[in-house]
């Protein structure tokens, strides 16, 4: 028997839009808000009235760049809705999000099919196993076609597309669609709010028939109960045909088509009551698991288990996004932060509609809210009844692919800068800010260009920083190719009182990778306690070659001789004579500079691969092996560093966005004369 707390977590859902950018995701939204009667007034992205493209900058770029979350109610149904990006820059943004839906809706232009950041998000909820509905948009556009749409959504996506809709008209003439399910027509007049109900257009009849028929053999096909029934009667009755598309929507194993043009106000209401139809309520989705194996029902009498997945700093205060699993949430209430280990106390908690709020007393299981007075809680953060601790497992962080230099115009603002990057960090866990220890530059590395320039124009916006961005310097490395035996060198000091005399003896050779010290001297010329002292000068030396003031590796040095004097010697006088000595043997000998390098593997279709291995040998890299995976072609090279600045806008506009890539460093190899002569520029 179901309780009152079920009958209304039934009447939730919870569900992100996914597309590719400018597939019309954000304008399907504010269509939505207006059909739920949420606005009354439809915002346009080139005009710069959306409800949830409000940061200033999306307005500027008229794209999605952060996850916006609203709420709204339809047939009696709440539905929180995030509008999600959808360029490639902002995937992680994404992951956040599929994290905590329980469905989404995938937007396609109907005339482009499947793009190819369509297809990264796709495969993201794939992996959370978030089901789906698909969304054919902008019909009215010349050249579209639900056909070939949905061929490329069968082609390129894998899924079993089950298409319930016949559109009425084509291109500009695109005036509605006939529910395959019901078997009516829904039109929209020039203006008009709603749709008209009506029957089957004579002209469309037999068309209407031909594809309901395709509808329920596919369907058969994958649904047992169906299949019986269409095998006893050779038809599906539209109960059992809405049944088997919510069962084969929310176990994965079809996905329900619809279409309509989001701009013109049409088919957004068949829309609505497909997400209440087939999409899954937080009821219908299997227990939260803690990574310790715990499970949490989604009730509220049950300990409370939420998890947190986006920080935004406001003019208000920091809020704290968080999905309930399980449990009750009030004002007030202490909770426990796991990653933490911590308590935390709810200051506020708000409904959210895009960048305005709602106070609320209280939020259950299901629910999508944003909470005030978290101090330590981030992205990923489990928040838990302090007596039945659990830790959920947070969303994954994409490695950042692109780095660039930044640094405060003014000293005054060197200390405010480390406060803006350490508070970007922490809204968005995909930005990594960090300072080289050899340049002592600040770099900021992220996704993509765009997502730095986004990054960086919050550091101006935000928070009043006057910056400079550039490319970040290469750390090189020098190492010696030919040796020097028996370099002398003889350090003495006397201006008054106590002197300093020491005389060594070295021998420099190369050696394959970092410092080797070793102590030839025979007849104690040099007693032990000095030859230490002349090993740390040596050490002292190598953090400044003589190419370019680089570090120095691979070399190996051999004290072969030495001599002391019975009052001037010391520990300190034979540390000097040690750094000096080999800084004077390294200008004899014959040195090479080293640029670091990283091995990258590149991720893209098979027909791209041509064209990816040109441009890694045009950037000096060094293919190591390639491998076919399910279709995609996996090329690993090293690359010097400095060559990679940009590779990640490159390598998506060859491939169309479809490619991706991981770098990780491996070491140094010897740099071209080119470089050399840059490095020792100036010295």
């Amino acid at each position: 028997m179901r309780t009152a707390f079920d009958r209304h977590l039934t009447a939730v859902r919870n569900l992100g839009i996914l597309a590719h950018v400018d597939a019309g995701k954000t304008t399907l939204t504010e269509r939505v808000l207006y059909a739920t009667g949420t606005t009354h007034r439809r915002g346009e992205v080139h005009d710069g009235t959306t409800v949830t493209d409000f940061d200033p900058q999306e307005r500027d770029r008229g794209i999605t760049i952060f996850a916006a979350a609203v709420s709204c109610a339809w047939d009696g149904h709440r539905i929180n809705l995030i509008d999600t990006p959808g360029h490639v820059d902002f995937a992680d943004e994404v992951e956040r999000s599929l994290r905590v839906l329980d469905g989404a809706v995938a937007v396609f232009d109907a005339v482009a099919g499947v793009e190819p950041q369509s297809e990264s998000v796709w495969r993201q909820a794939d992996r959370h196993g978030v089901p789906r509905i698909a969304f054919v948009n902008k019909l009215d556009r010349a050249g579209a076609d639900l056909d070939t749409a949905v061929a490329s959504i069968r082609d390129r996506l894998h899924p079993a597309p089950l298409v319930v809709q016949l559109p009425i008209g084509t291109e500009d003439g695109f005036t509605g669609v006939v529910d395959l399910v019901g078997m009516r027509a829904l039109t929209w007049a020039d203006g008009a709010e709603t749709a008209a109900a009506r029957p089957v257009p004579p002209d469309l009849l037999e068309e209407a028939r031909r594809r309901r028929r395709l509808l329920e053999e596919a369907v058969a096909e994958l649904h047992p109960d169906a299949l019986e029934e269409f095998c006893a009667a050779a038809e599906l009755s539209r109960r059992t045909l809405a049944a088997a598309l919510r069962d084969l929507t929310r176990t994965g194993d079809g996905v329900v088509v619809l279409c309509g043009s989001a701009y013109r106000n049409r088919g957004i209401e068949p829309l609505l009551d497909a997400v209440v139809a087939y999409l899954p309520s937080p009821l219908d989705v299997p227990p939260v698991r803690g990574t310790g194996g715990e499970e949490r029902p989604a009730d509220p009498e049950a300990p409370l288990a939420a998890l947190a997945f986006k920080v935004s700093a406001t003019p208000t205060g920091r809020l704290t996004y968080v999905r309930l699993y399980s449990g009750t949430m009030e004002k007030g209430d202490t909770v426990w932060e796991a990653g933490a280990r911590r308590t935390e106390r709810i200051g506020r908690i708000l409904r959210v509609q895009a960048d305005r709020h709602a106070q609320v007393d209280r939020a259950v299981a299901g629910d999508i809210v944003a909470v005030v007075g978290l101090k330590s809680a981030r992205a990923g953060s489990t928040l838990c009844a302090p007596g039945a601790p659990l830790v959920l497992e947070p969303p994954s962080v994409a490695e950042p692919v692109v780095t660039v230099a930044v640094e405060a115009r003014t000293s005054t603002d060197a200390d405010r800068l480390a406060t803006a990057l350490a508070r970007l960090a922490e809204e968005d866990p995909s930005l990594v800010a960090r300072t080289d220890p050899e340049t002592g530059q600040t770099v900021l590395s992220g996704m993509g260009e765009l997502h730095l320039e986004v990054a960086v124009e919050k550091l101006r916006r935000g928070h009043g920083l006057d910056v400079n961005v550039g490319r970040p310097r290469v750390t090189y490395r020098e190492t010696v190719e030919r040796g020097v035996v028996g370099h002398v060198h003889r350090h003495v000091k006397q201006d008054g009182g106590a002197g300093q005399f020491a005389h060594v003896v070295l021998d420099v050779e190369p050696l394959e990778s970092g410092f080797e010290f070793r102590s030839a001297v025979v007849g104690g010329r040099v007693p032990q306690e000095y030859v230490r002292a002349v090993e740390a000068g040596c050490r002292d030396a190598l953090a400044e070659g003589p190419l370019g003031g680089h570090p120095v590796t691979g070399v190996r040095v051999t004290l072969t001789d030495g001599a002391t004097h019975v009052k001037d010697s010391s520990e300190m006088a034979f540390r000097t004579a040690g750094r000096s000595g080999l800084h004077g043997a390294l200008r004899v000998c014959a040195m090479a500079l080293l640029e670091p390098v990283v091995e990258v593997t590149v991720t893209v279709p098979e027909e791209a691969v041509g064209g990816v291995l040109g441009d890694l040998a045009a950037r000096r890299g060094r293919v190591c092996g390639s491998a076919t995976r399910a279709g995609s072609a996996v090329v690993t090279a090293t690359v010097p560093v400095a060559e990679l600045f940009g590779y990640a806008t490159r390598l998506r506009s060859r491939t169309q966005g479809r490619g991706t890539f991981t770098a990780r460093p491996t070491g140094y190899a010897p740099a071209p004369v080119n470089a050399t002569a840059t490095a020792t520029a100036g010295r």
